[in-house]
């Protein structure tokens, strides 16, 4: 990468623009605690009248959402994991075919809450949360805390380039956060959202796939992450990096290479 500004910012949220506190003691506990009347809800109204749209199941994607973990429980390797079989076909494992249903939601429930104990990057997971912190955040009760030195360097880096982000949480997630933050709705700084339907954090690939989406080269990219394997995998694909320290985040031992800034003033 040259002297240049960046033609575009690319930025992961937890420890990089929003403390991990809200994460942990925030989203996670939500979705946790709101996961089993959220979809029970939902199969319940489905159930009895699935033909009914207003009951918003399969028109807002909750039922691939479940047909996705399906196929995710159906391939995990991890042999403590719960399986979520088929009724009544004595262990036989659901397929992607398979239509979730209310017989196997104690089932689904006991992988979310495994997954979510495990802090695995399930893309239906992800995706679930989501929907369940949607509700969260238009009722108020979750705001979105970020870092003071976000808005700012938002809005200077719009000005000359273009800012994205980055996420394990789904492209759903990464818009409450922004638009509902405490600063404001910060949404019209950003264009564009990511989450790990592009790709692994840690592939070089998913760089390169989000340079091509946003029409930009790799080395006009500047990603901060705090999470120095994943910068390994950006500087693969040609982009510039930062290691992003903040309060809160473990201890970086290594940076790896990766130039470490504290806040995003100087950039």
């Amino acid at each position: 990468m040259t002297d240049a500004a960046p033609k575009l910012y690319l930025l992961d949220v937890e420890g990089t623009v929003a403390p991990i506190s809200l994460v942990t003691e925030q989203l996670f506990p939500y979705a946790r605690a709101h996961f089993e009347s959220f979809l029970k809800e939902r199969f319940a109204a489905m159930e009895a009248n699935p033909e009914a749209p207003e009951n918003c199941f399969a028109e807002c994607g909750i039922m691939k959402d479940l047909m996705m973990l399906q196929v995710e429980n159906k391939a995990e390797q991890d042999r403590d994991a719960p399986k979520i079989f088929a009724p009544g076909l004595a262990g036989a494992a659901e397929t992607d075919s398979t239509s979730p249903s209310l017989a196997i939601f104690p089932q689904i429930l006991k992988y979310l809450f495994w997954l979510m104990d495990r802090d695995r990057k399930s893309t239906a997971l992800k995706s679930l949360q989501g929907r369940i912190w949607k509700t969260g955040f238009e009722s108020g009760e979750l705001n979105g805390t970020l870092f003071p030195d976000v808005p700012a360097a938002l809005e200077r880096w719009s000005e000359t380039g273009l800012v994205a982000i980055y996420s394990s949480g789904s492209v759903e997630a990464q818009r409450l956060l922004f638009r509902y933050s405490i600063f404001g709705d910060l949404t019209p700084r950003i264009a564009g959202y990511f989450d790990t339907k592009t790709g692994p954090k840690q592939a070089s690939g998913s760089y390169t796939a989000i340079a091509a989406s946003m029409k930009v080269r790799p080395s006009e990219i500047l990603f901060c992450s705090d999470v120095a394997k994943e910068l390994d995998a950006a500087r693969e694909a040609g982009c510039a990096t930062r290691l992003v320290l903040r309060e809160g985040n473990a201890p970086v031992d290594d940076n790896r290479g990766h130039v470490a800034v504290e806040s995003f003033a100087g950039l």
